[in-house]
C-alpha cells in the first residue's frame, strides 16, 4: 500500500513539473518580451492549438483548428513565414513538445560539396555567402573565400547604432568561449556599416574589447553605403543587411546557416549550434568560390 502511494506521489510530482514547464514562457528558447507575453495567451486559447519557434526568434501560435495535428502545421507554416531557418511545435494544446536534444540541429541538413557546387550566392540560407573583401587590423587584405574550411560568423555593425553596442558584450562572451573550444577553426569576422573603421576601434578600445579583433570592411564615411567584393566590384549594403546590426553563419563551404536581421537577443544561446555545424560539417571539402 506504501508503495502505492508512493507511486501516486511521484506521478503528481512529475506532472506538477510538466505543467510548471509548460507555463514557464522563459524557458522558450531564443524569443523575447513579445512571444513571452503572447505564450501567456496561448495557453488559454481554445484547442487544438500549437505554439511554434524557430532559432533566431521567430515565432507564431494558431488555435481552434481540428486537430492536433493540424495546428501543429498551421503553426509552424506561420512560424516560417517570418524566417529562412526551420520551424519546429514548441506547445501542442496542453503538451510540452519540444525537443531540446534536437534543437541546436536545426541549422543543418548541411550541404554535401555537389549541392554546394550548384548553390547560387547570396546571403539566405542554403546560399554561398558573397565573397566579401575586407582588412584586418594590420592591413592585411582577406576574403570570405580565404576562410573556407571555418565556420564563420559574420557581423555587421556600427558604434553609431544604440542595438548593435548593447548586442556586442553578449557576441564578445560568444566568441570568447567559441575559441575555447574550437580554437581558429572559428572565425567571428566583424565589419562596420556607415562609419570608418577608426571610430569603430575607437569605441571598442573605450569599451575595453581589444581582444576581439575588428576587420575592415572599406567603409571610409557614414555616407558610404557599398560593401566590396574579392573581384573588385561593389555591392550594396542593404542588399546583405536591411538593417544593422545583422549576422550570418557560413558553414565549412560558405554556405549561409544561419541569418539574422537586427540584435541577437543572447548569443550565448547559440554555442550548441556553432558546435554543431562545427562537428557536422567537418568533412565538408572546402571548394572555392
Amino acid at each position: 500500500m506504501k508503495l502505492f502511494f508512493l507511486t501516486i506521489f511521484l506521478l503528481s510530482l512529475a506532472s506538477n513539473s510538466l505543467a510548471s514547464k509548460l507555463n514557464d514562457s522563459t524557458l522558450i528558447p531564443h524569443v523575447g518580451k513579445n512571444a513571452r507575453e503572447s505564450y501567456v495567451s496561448f495557453l488559454y486559447a481554445d484547442k487544438h492549438r500549437a505554439f511554434a519557434v524557430a532559432p533566431g526568434g521567430a515565432w507564431a501560435w494558431k488555435s481552434g483548428l481540428s486537430s492536433p495535428k493540424v495546428a501543429s502545421k498551421a503553426a509552424v507554416e506561420a512560424c516560417e513565414s517570418y524566417t529562412d531557418q526551420v520551424c519546429v511545435p514548441y506547445a501542442v494544446n496542453t503538451s510540452l513538445v519540444f525537443d531540446r536534444e534536437q534543437w541546436h540541429r536545426l541549422w543543418g541538413p548541411y550541404k554535401t560539396p555537389s549541392q554546394v557546387s550548384k548553390s547560387s550566392f547570396g546571403n539566405k540560407r542554403g546560399q554561398r555567402f558573397y565573397n566579401l573583401k575586407f582588412t584586418n587590423a594590420l592591413g592585411k587584405e582577406l576574403s570570405i573565400s580565404d576562410l573556407l574550411g571555418k565556420v564563420v560568423l559574420v557581423h555587421f555593425w556600427g558604434s553609431w547604432c544604440p542595438s548593435c553596442m548593447n548586442e556586442y558584450p553578449s557576441l564578445y562572451r560568444m566568441r570568447k568561449i567559441l575559441k575555447e573550444k574550437m580554437g581558429d577553426e572559428v572565425e567571428l569576422i566583424i565589419l562596420q556599416a556607415r562609419e570608418p573603421y577608426g571610430k569603430s576601434v575607437q569605441w571598442v578600445e573605450e569599451n575595453r574589447y581589444t581582444d576581439m579583433p575588428l576587420y575592415d570592411s572599406g567603409i571610409k564615411s557614414e555616407d558610404d553605403n557599398h560593401f566590396f567584393l574579392a573581384n573588385g566590384e561593389m555591392i550594396e549594403d542593404r542588399k546583405i543587411a536591411s538593417r544593422f546590426p545583422s549576422s550570418f553563419v557560413l558553414d565549412r563551404s560558405g554556405v549561409v546557416v544561419f541569418s539574422h536581421i537586427g540584435p541577437v537577443l543572447d548569443w550565448m544561446e547559440y554555442i550548441p549550434f556553432f558546435e554543431d555545424v562545427y562537428n557536422a560539417s567537418n568533412s565538408l571539402s572546402s571548394g572555392s568560390q
